[in-house]
């Protein structure tokens, strides 16, 4: 029979439950479970460390993209705001290029711009009534004189000029390699001195301050320029790691991915962070392809926390097919559910089943291709050992294209392990069955 008018609501209504968006704390559609496994949350942890920590101190957080990272940010900020904690948050891609190669000075400076502007928008006011950015182009034109700086006056314009101006930025850059030493005491006495206004402001000498920097890991080169932005990313957390810990300060910063494979260590040279990773649903048993019912399970809670007439819909079998095929990424189950949706033309056709889900899977598998050989041979070593695989640096933007386009999924079942997309799995197998390699 032909697709009824309430058919067609309970799928609109399914399809917009399903669109991609932050959940606040509290949210009744939230499901633990998809970042807590068994006694590991990665952000009771992180809060307990800052609990702990005197004097200031640094935590990472990593993921790719999907796993609900800002999510579960916005939960850590609520946990520790119950616990009586000042919480700031500042998303990185308003203060900084991101696909440009970026340096410990440019850095500093949008860290301590993105505190300043958050302390003016909680209190009204900046420390020393001097926002951050008047102090950085008073400090750039005193002790390095470029002529720009003095047409760029008001403070937001700066910001707008690092932000947006390539070469812009790439002459602030030069121009501070002599001077990063000062450039960063400059910074961190900012952000020690935001950090006594705000107990001045809360009236508690002790507050514990904490700064939360948000899309570090969307950092990524594009072309020819790839290999020098990830390497830029590397001397910031390996070769300056000293200067990202700010005296009294908290700071959460979010990481790449592959910056645990480009060289880890990272947390050991700021003071012995360990990174937490947010990793995809295991859908599969440890490093197997055997579906694993305990996964599947969350992923239908997740559907069914947002739309809890699912199952007029899909078959089960339909639905634990799309979170197979989406190898637990829940930012990919929700669009294969998606595409599906608009398909239906027919009550008769309900609930799809596992067949009828099929399109959905080729459409997204689609969006993937082509793939180069010697990137279908690589997939199928990372397909066998579990492993990333990574030989040398040269060959990492292609290990951080695979991680940034889910080509590569990271699970944890026990210990971290690595498999390709399981949409690619019958092209890589067979691309080297018939080679030969």
């Amino acid at each position: 029979m032909p697709l009824s008018a309430h058919t067609r609501e309970q799928l609109k209504t399914l399809y917009n439950a399903l669109a991609d968006r932050v959940l606040e704390p509290g949210d009744p559609v939230y499901v633990a479970q998809v970042n807590c496994q068994g006694f590991s949350d990665a952000i009771e942890e992180i809060a307990t460390e800052i609990e702990w920590q005197d004097g200031g101190g640094v935590c990472l957080f990593t993921g790719q993209r999907g796993t609900g990272k800002s999510t579960e940010l916005k939960r850590l900020k609520k946990r520790l705001e119950d616990g009586g904690t000042v919480v700031f948050y500042a998303d990185l891609s308003e203060f900084l290029l991101l696909t440009k190669e970026v340096e410990i000075s440019d850095f500093l400076v949008s860290v301590a711009g993105a505190m300043s502007e958050r302390v003016q928008e909680e209190y009204g006011a900046s420390p020393g009534n001097r926002s951050y950015w008047d102090r950085f182009r008073e400090f750039m034109q005193t002790k390095v004189e470029i002529r720009e700086f003095a047409a760029r006056l008001p403070g937001v314009d700066l910001k707008a000029a690092l932000k947006s101006d390539p070469d812009f930025k790439h002459r602030v850059q030069e121009a501070a390699r002599g001077h990063v030493a000062q450039l960063a005491r400059e910074a961190h006495d900012f952000l020690a001195e935001a950090v006594l206004f705000v107990r001045e402001r809360e009236s508690d000498p002790a507050r514990k301050v904490v700064l939360l920097i948000d899309s570090v890991e969307r950092i990524r080169g594009v072309g020819s320029e790839a290999m020098a932005v990830y390497e830029s990313v590397r001397d910031l957390f390996f070769g300056h790691a000293e200067l990202l810990r700010v005296p009294l300060l908290h700071i959460v910063y979010t990481i790449p991915p592959y910056l645990s494979v480009l060289g880890p260590g990272a947390g050991a040279l700021m003071g012995g962070a360990v990174p937490r990773r947010l990793v995809s649903t295991h859908v599969f048993k440890d490093r197997s392809r055997d579906p694993d019912p305990e996964g599947l399970a969350v992923l239908r809670t997740v559907v069914e926390r947002r739309h809890p007439d699912w199952s007029r819909l899909f078959a089960e079998e339909a639905l634990d097919r799309l979170a197979i095929s989406s190898g637990g990424d829940l930012r990919e189950f929700f669009r294969l559910i998606r595409l599906c949706l608009p398909a239906v033309r027919d009550d008769s056709q309900l609930p799809l089943s596992p067949t009828a889900v099929k399109a959905a899977e080729n459409a997204a598998r689609s969006e993937m291709l082509p793939i180069p050989g010697e990137h279908l041979l690589w997939l199928q070593r990372i397909a066998r050992t579990h492993d990333t695989c990574l030989e040398k640096d040269g060959e990492l933007p292609t290990l951080a294209h695979f991680l940034d386009n889910r080509l590569v999924l990271n699970y944890r079942n026990g210990s971290d392990w690595y498999d390709v997309h399981p949409l690619l799995r019958e092209l890589v197998d067979a691309h080297v069955a018939r080679t030969g390699a």
